[in-house]
C-alpha cells in the first residue's frame, strides 16, 4: 500500500500479460536501438527472450472518507475471440478485492481512464444470464465522447462514429476498441447505477481528483491526478504500457488507436509527472507498477518504488 498526503492506493492484481514479445508491443522496438542503454531493460520488465512482462490490474484509492476504484481491468465471463488472453475468464479478482477490505458494495466511484477491454469488465458480472452492475453503489464517471463514441461503434452507425472522431480531432484511427466491450461492460449500467459522463477539461470531478487529458491512445483517453495534503499522485492509464517508452518516447504501442496523438500526450504526461514529483500508478507497468518519472539531459527516465 502507497500513501500519497492523507490517501492510500492499493494495488489489486488481477493478472500477468507476458505472453508478448517487446517488438509485437512496440513495433518500432529495435534491439539495436537499446544495445548502449541495457539499464533501460528493467530487471522485472522484461524476460531472456525478449518478452514484456506486464500486469493487469485496478487501483484501490481511499480518499477523503471514499472507495475509489480506478479502472476495472478485464471482468470474468467476457467474450473476446478478438484478444485471446482475455476471453471468459475465471480470475479471483473480487476475493482480492475482499482481501484489501472491500465489498462490492463499498465501492462509491470508479473512474476510468478510458473504455478499453482491460479497463471496464468488472463493471459488469454475469447473473442469471445477465450482465449486471457488479458495483452496485458505485457511480461510474467517465468520458461523454468516449460513451458517445463507443455506443456508436456498438450500433454499427458509421456515420455518428465519424462525428465522434471528428469532434476528437485527432485524424484516422488505426484501430477501434474491442467489439463488445461497451455492450458487455459500459451499456448494462445504464439506469442501474450513477453514470457522470464529463468532458475532460482538468476540473475537479471529485475534491482533489481531475482527469488529465492524455488522448491518443483511446479517443479520449484521460490520466487522472489526485492531490492530497501537498503531494501528488498520477495514474497513467495507458499513456504507456511498458517503461521503455518513457525512455524512447517516439515509440507506442500496438495497442494505441490514435499513435501520433498517443506520442505527444506521453510526452505531456512525463513532463506534468516529472515537475510534480508526482507518485506514478500506471496500468500495465510489472512489479509494484508504481514509481516516479524523472529528468535525464536526454529526455526521461523511470524508477520503480
Amino acid at each position: 500500500m502507497l500513501r500519497i498526503g492523507s490517501t492510500t492506493v492499493e494495488k489489486v492484481h488481477e493478472m500477468d500479460l507476458n505472453g508478448m514479445t517487446l517488438v509485437q508491443l512496440m513495433p518500432d522496438y529495435s534491439n539495436t536501438d537499446f544495445q548502449n542503454h541495457p539499464e533501460w531493460l528493467t530487471d522485472g520488465a522484461t524476460d531472456a527472450g525478449g518478452h514484456a512482462l506486464l500486469s493487469l490490474h485496478t487501483w484501490l484509492v481511499r480518499h477523503r472518507g471514499l472507495t475509489i476504484l480506478i479502472d476495472t481491468g478485464a471482468g470474468n465471463d467476457k467474450r473476446r475471440p478478438q484478444q485471446k488472453v482475455l476471453d471468459q475468464l475465471t480470475n479471483p479478482f473480487l476475493e482480492r478485492l475482499s482481501a484489501a477490505g472491500v465489498e462490492p458494495g463499498d465501492v462509491d466511484h470508479i473512474l476510468h481512464t478510458h473504455i478499453h477491454s482491460d479497463h471496464v469488465g468488472w463493471n459488469t458480472r454475469l447473473a442469471n444470464g445477465e450482465w449486471v452492475p457488479t458495483f452496485p453503489n458505485a457511480e461510474v464517471i467517465c468520458s461523454d465522447l468516449e460513451w458517445r463514441y463507443g455506443s456508436a461503434l456498438t450500433d454499427g452507425d458509421e456515420d455518428a462514429a465519424a462525428v465522434r472522431r471528428r469532434e476528437a480531432g485527432l485524424g484516422k484511427p488505426v484501430r477501434t476498441p474491442v467489439s463488445g466491450t461497451f455492450l458487455d461492460s459500459m451499456r448494462p449500467l445504464d439506469g442501474r447505477v450513477p453514470i457522470r459522463r464529463v468532458h475532460f477539461d482538468g476540473s475537479e470531478v471529485l475534491p482533489g481528483i481531475r482527469f488529465v487529458p492524455t488522448a491518443g491512445h483511446s479517443i479520449d483517453h484521460a490520466s487522472i491526478e489526485i492531490a492530497s495534503d501537498g503531494e501528488v499522485a498520477l495514474f497513467s492509464g495507458d499513456v504507456f504500457h511498458h517503461p521503455l517508452e518513457i525512455h524512447v518516447p517516439e515509440l507506442v504501442s500496438v495497442f494505441c488507436e490514435f499513435p501520433d496523438a498517443a506520442r505527444r500526450s506521453r510526452l505531456s504526461f512525463m513532463e506534468r509527472a516529472a515537475d510534480s514529483s508526482a507518485v506514478v500508478l500506471t496500468s500495465h507497468f510489472p512489479l509494484s507498477s508504481a514509481g516516479r518519472v524523472g529528468r535525464t539531459p536526454s529526455g526521461f527516465e523511470w524508477r520503480f518504488i
